[in-house]
């Protein structure tokens, strides 16, 4: 059985609260085993947050009233999280820098983790850059 969330928030870090519930509510209802509810809520967080401070954060977009776009399918053994917006372009496949997991902690800049726990946590992802809108597609198996 197939089942979709549809989400439209604006480009703003108070919408992480929304989107989390929204996420929760949704894995809730498709019974979602609890670890695979984290992954998801977590992914999510760092994406959007990615989104807000890289595509919206410097001022170049102040004001731009586009929303993020986030839709989450469940079917056939995946579940597929869909994020769009008009912020800058990046495509974190790309432009992304890996992090140095080796260096001490102290050593280590404050954040710079996110890209690597959703490509770690995800089995696929893919961007493209269409209309002036960044869509970032992360896939998830959870048929095993």
């Amino acid at each position: 059985m197939s089942e979709k969330l549809v989400l439209r928030v604006e480009p703003q870090l108070t919408a992480l609260e929304k989107i989390d519930a929204a996420a929760e509510g949704f894995g809730r209802a498709a019974n979602w085993p609890e670890a695979l509810a984290f992954q998801i809520r977590l992914v999510l967080e760092e994406a959007v947050i990615n989104v807000v401070k890289h595509g919206y954060g410097d001022g170049e977009r102040a004001g731009c009233r586009q929303e993020i776009e986030i839709s989450i399918s469940s079917e056939a053994g995946n579940l597929t999280i869909e994020i769009s917006d008009g912020g800058r372009a990046f495509n974190p496949l790309e432009d992304g820098p890996e992090p140095d997991l080796d260096a001490a902690l102290e050593d280590r800049p404050v954040g710079g983790l996110g890209l690597h726990l959703m490509r770690t946590l995800m089995d696929t992802m893919r961007y493209r850059r269409s209309d002036g809108r960044n869509h970032l597609t992360l896939v998830k198996r959870t048929d095993g």
